[in-house]
């Protein structure tokens, strides 16, 4: 598979293109996404994708959003789907423009898009003030086929980052999972902790949130990790470590099972799979690992069952 790439100057061929935030890319999107790969191929166009800068979306519509997934995490989330190029910017560099101006700079200027697909929900251009009907009235005038993709549902529901929020929000791992496809998953960089596990044979592996990023619900999870030494199953905490931390920042703090090395300063993916307990503060450390030997059994039971 060609890696993604993100484009700033316009494409040298046409293209399919698909439209939307992408948060999540969940099974909706990826329906959206498939039909753009199969039409790509089928014609010989580039596969690509506009989307939005994760982290300029702080309000959509007039409501406050966290986002699910980093810029990094959806890139590769849109490479695995098959999207060859895609176009990311913030939401600041193009907020102003109106309806037509986004399409013949976007979609005509920059994408060369011979085919557009997209929801029925999509909206674009200043306040969002344009929807499909507009865009297929432009792709009239301007060269490109639109074409609307329908929802999919899941228990009679239209899947939507936003249910997948809630889910996140309440610790439903497992619901979640079902409407993005695969487990929902945490993925950055190794930072360095307080490394006091490692003192009790239990050392541990943090990755701090990102601004606006959304945190899951406080609490230990089963999980499984992937690094570059291979895959693990795991125990997470999200959340601020009370016990030991004054620091308010959440953070998945990852206890490998089975894994000896030091992965500081390496990509990580942690993968929350079940919700086990909320967090809480303990009296004293000595507390705190008793617990945290409950929590593997029941980590290990719980793999072990399912």
């Amino acid at each position: 598979m060609e890696k993604l790439q993100c484009i700033e100057t316009p494409l040298l061929r046409e293209s399919a293109v698909a439209l939307g935030l992408f948060d999540g890319v969940h099974l909706g999107h990826q329906a959206v996404l498939d039909a753009v790969v199969s039409c790509a191929k089928a014609q010989g166009l580039v596969p690509c994708a506009f989307t939005f800068a994760s982290d300029s979306l702080s309000v959509k519509q007039g409501v406050p959003l966290t986002y699910l997934y980093t810029d990094c995490q959806k890139r590769r989330l849109l490479q695995e789907c098959g999207v060859e190029r895609v176009y990311c910017p913030p939401f600041s560099a193009l907020c102003s423009l109106d309806g037509e101006e986004f399409c013949r700079r976007v979609l005509v200027e920059l994408f060369h898009a011979r085919e557009v697909f997209c929801g029925g929900d999509f909206r674009f251009g200043a306040k969002a003030a344009w929807d499909t009907a507009a865009l297929c009235r432009f792709g009239s005038v301007m060269g490109f086929q639109v074409h609307l993709v329908e929802p999919v549902l899941c228990g009679g529901k239209k899947i939507s980052s936003t249910a997948i929020r809630q889910c996140v929000l309440k610790g439903d791992m497992s619901q979640a999972a079902r409407l993005l496809g695969k487990p929902y998953h945490i993925s950055g960089t190794v930072a360095h902790g307080k490394a006091l596990g490692r003192t009790r044979q239990v050392p541990t592996i943090n990755i701090p949130f990102k601004k606006g990023q959304l945190v899951p619900r406080h609490g230990v999870y089963v999980s499984k990790t992937i690094t570059p030494k291979g895959t693990f199953d795991s125990l997470t905490n999200v959340g601020v470590t009370p016990t030991v931390s004054k620091n308010q920042m959440p953070v998945a703090e990852t206890y490998l099972l089975h894994f000896e090395g030091d992965l500081y300063a390496q990509p990580c993916t942690v993968q929350l799979r079940h919700f086990l307990r909320d967090e809480r503060k303990f009296v004293d450390i000595e507390a705190l690992y008793t617990q945290i030997a409950k929590d593997e059994e029941a980590c290990i039971k719980w793999l072990r069952e399912n």
